[in-house]
C-alpha cells in the first residue's frame, strides 16, 4: 500500500498504469471493512485521558500527630517530604512541653498546635480539617497519609502505602511494620483488637494497631467521629469495613520507638487496651441498636390519609 500511495501522488496516466501493474486492486469489501474507532473505543480513550489527568492532579498530605517529639520530628518531616506526590507535611503538636512545634516548622512542616494534650484521635481530626481548608476547590481533595512523629529517616518508607489508594485499588492502606527491637509487649492488646475486628467484619488484620495509614478523604469522613485515644485504629478499621470500604495491609520497612517492658510501657499498653475495648464496645452497641431499628422499622406503616 505504501508503494501504491507513493505512485498515485505523482499523478498522470503513466503513473496510474504503473500503479495498476505494481499492486492488485483491493476488493471493495476490503475497503468497506477498514476499522474505524467505535463509540466505546472513543469513550475509553476519553476516560483514560481523564484518569491520567486525575492522577496528575492528585496530591498527598502527610499528617503527623506529635507530642514531645523534638528529638526526631525534624528527621521525620524531612523524610516525609520526599514521598512521591506529597506537597504538604502537617504536624499537629498535641500539647507538647518541648520545642516540637518550632523544630517541625524549621524542618519545613506546616504546624498547628493544641494548647493541651487532647489525644491522638483529636490530633488526627485537627490535621484532616486543616488539610481540607488548604485543598483547592478546583482540585481533587488530597489523599491523607498519617504517620507517627518518631519514624525519623524511615518515614519515607511509608511511600508504599500511597499507590494502592492513589490508583484506586483500596480506600485505606495500613503499614505492616517489622518487629521492633526492644518492644516489651506480649501481644495482649493486639490480639484483642484483632479478634474484635474479625468478629465484627470477617477480616483478620495482621497488625490492627498500626498507626501508619493512607486513606481517601471520603474514607476518613466515613470513619469520623474517630474512636477516642488509642482506639482510633481499631475503630476506624471496623467502621470502614462495615461500610464497604476496601482495606489492605502493605509491608513497610519502618523503625520507631517501641514501648518497653518498664512501668511506662506497661501503663501505655494498659491505656491502649482500655481505649481499644471502649472503641469496640461502642461499635457493638451501635450495631445492636441498628439491628433493632431494622427489625422494628418494617412493622411501622405510614399513616393513611383520607380525602
Amino acid at each position: 500500500m505504501d508503494r501504491v500511495a507513493t505512485v498515485t501522488r505523482k499523478g498522470g496516466k503513466a503513473a496510474d498504469d504503473q500503479a495498476e501493474t505494481a499492486a492488485p486492486t483491493l476488493p471493495v469489501e476490503s475497503v468497506d471493512t477498514v476499522p474505524t474507532p467505535s463509540v466505546a473505543a472513543r469513550k475509553a480513550a476519553v476516560d483514560a485521558r481523564k484518569a491520567a489527568a486525575h492522577k496528575a492532579r492528585q496530591r498527598v498530605a502527610v499528617i503527623i500527630p506529635a507530642k514531645d517529639e523534638s528529638r526526631r520530628i525534624a528527621a521525620t518531616v524531612r523524610s516525609a517530604r520526599a514521598i512521591p506526590h506529597v506537597d504538604l507535611v502537617l504536624v499537629v503538636d498535641d500539647g507538647s512541653e518541648d520545642n516540637t512545634q518550632h523544630v517541625a516548622r524549621e524542618a519545613g512542616a506546616v504546624v498547628v498546635r493544641h494548647s493541651h494534650n487532647r489525644g491522638k484521635a483529636a490530633a488526627m481530626e485537627t490535621g484532616a480539617a486543616v488539610v481540607a481548608m488548604r485543598d483547592a476547590p478546583d482540585r481533587q481533595p488530597r489523599i491523607l497519609l498519617f504517620i507517627d512523629g518518631d519514624l525519623g529517616e524511615t518515614a519515607v518508607n511509608t511511600a508504599p502505602l500511597v499507590p494502592p489508594v492513589f490508583e484506586g485499588h483500596a480506600d485505606l492502606s495500613i503499614a505492616l511494620i517489622p518487629p521492633q527491637p526492644g518492644a516489651g509487649g506480649r501481644g495482649i492488646v493486639v490480639g484483642a483488637a484483632r479478634r474484635a475486628i474479625t468478629s465484627m467484619t470477617g477480616w483478620t488484620p495482621t497488625q490492627p494497631l498500626s498507626g501508619m495509614r493512607c486513606l481517601t478523604r471520603e474514607a476518613f469522613e466515613a470513619a469520623t467521629p474517630l474512636a477516642h485515644g488509642w482506639g482510633v485504629e481499631t475503630g476506624m478499621t471496623i467502621d470502614l469495613l462495615r461500610r464497604g470500604f476496601r482495606v489492605v495491609e502493605v509491608p513497610c520497612d519502618l523503625k520507631h520507638r517501641p514501648s518497653g517492658s518498664d512501668l511506662k510501657g506497661q501503663l501505655h499498653r494498659a491505656a491502649q487496651y482500655r481505649d481499644v475495648q471502649l472503641a469496640v464496645n461502642a461499635r457493638r452497641v451501635r450495631r445492636a441498636a441498628g439491628a433493632v431499628k431494622r427489625t422494628v422499622a418494617p412493622a411501622q406503616k405510614p399513616p393513611q390519609t383520607h380525602r
